[in-house]
């Protein structure tokens, strides 16, 4: 019985990794890891029998299968990892060097939250600059509300469901001349957020579940607003896959975006007590481009949602930014609209 569990698995862990061919096999890709840990704790006892061959083959695949998973997830690291800087609670910016770090809080708010209260204390704790969020339902369109002058500058996409829509919060202003807005059926929300004088496109997205549901289509019908994001830019998202996925390379490669590691398992089934969150999936994840240049992304503490939320620290390259001379600001503003504005 071991020996054939050990090859059921082996099975679906290899069709994991022909996830280009069909969604299906991805399918199977966002359980790499627990497939993985699966079939070696079924190959184990095996070394003790006339199968200790193909015991040792299969724990050998299974360590080579995980190894695929570690360079996008920071958690399996045996050894400490020095941290570059160190953010202070409550401030909205530090500075290593020269350079501003931003935040970025990415939250699935889940869209019947019983405790909307600790997610509105989160961002009040954290302050972040913006915000990208998932499953914002009619409920928390009026939560939101709430906030409205700490984040004035927001976009809030609604989807056709009423459920699984996505907004866009910050309080950093639009670019001028820009307009945010939403794809066509409300899964992805996109803004030019000035940072102190260098335009990032911020976008929040959330995409459906896999095959057999129609992940692969969505990412098809999104891919002209990945297409669009502009050259420094920074995405936030449930993307209910996981970041060595094809579905989440196939984002990445639409967008010219790198995907940032995984802090860890951010999804656990809503039943399942805290302590069993190791055995979840990382399907929030961060992209970017351009001038943002990532330092962090942590998990914060749950806030009623069956993810938990995540913090992004980031700064802007200093070579890439425009300068912020009020006087050439000025006259760049003159010259595209003609006439002189306060």
């Amino acid at each position: 019985m071991a020996f054939v569990a050990m090859l059921v698995f082996s099975v679906a862990l290899v069709a994991g990794f022909f996830g280009t061919l069909h969604p299906a096999f991805d399918s199977f890709a966002h359980f790499r890891v627990h497939l993985a840990v699966l079939m070696a704790l079924c190959a184990l006892p095996l070394l003790a029998t006339s199968f200790r061959l193909q015991a040792a083959t299969a724990l050998l695949f299974a360590v080579a299968a995980f190894a695929t998973t570690s360079n996008v997830l920071s958690v399996p690291r045996l050894w400490p990892v020095q941290a570059a800087y160190e953010a202070e609670a409550g401030d909205q910016a530090v500075y290593p060097g020269d350079q501003m770090v931003y935040r970025l809080l990415q939250m699935n708010l889940r869209f019947n939250n019983p405790t909307p209260k600790k997610v509105l204390s989160l961002i009040g704790r954290t302050n972040p600059d913006v915000i990208t969020l998932d499953e914002v339902s009619e409920m928390w369109t009026t939560e939101l509300g709430y906030i409205a002058s700490a984040y004035p500058y927001r976009i809030i996409c609604p989807y056709p469901n009423g459920v699984f829509g996505v907004a866009l919060l910050s309080r950093r202003p639009f670019a001028p001349g820009t307009q945010p807005r939403c794809d066509r059926r409300g899964a992805m929300a996109i803004a030019t957020v000035d940072f102190g004088g260098t335009d990032v496109d911020v976008a929040a997205m959330h995409l459906t579940w896999p095959w057999p549901r129609n992940q692969s289509r969505q990412i098809g019908g999104l891919s002209g607003e990945f297409a669009s994001l502009g050259e420094t830019s920074i995405m936030a998202c449930d993307c209910n896959a996981v970041p060595w996925s094809a579905a989440v390379r196939r984002v990445a490669g639409l967008g010219k975006l790198t995907v940032a590691p995984s802090p860890g398992p951010t999804w656990l089934p809503i039943k399942l007590p805290e302590f069993l969150r190791f055995a979840g999936l990382p399907i929030d994840l961060v992209f970017s481009k351009g001038a943002v240049l990532i330092h962090s992304v942590s998990r914060l503490e749950n806030t009623g949602s069956d993810h938990l939320p995540l913090m992004v620290e980031f700064s802007l390259r200093p070579e890439q930014k425009k300068p912020v001379d009020e006087h050439e600001t000025a006259t760049a503003s003159v010259r595209q609209n003609g006439r002189t504005r306060s």
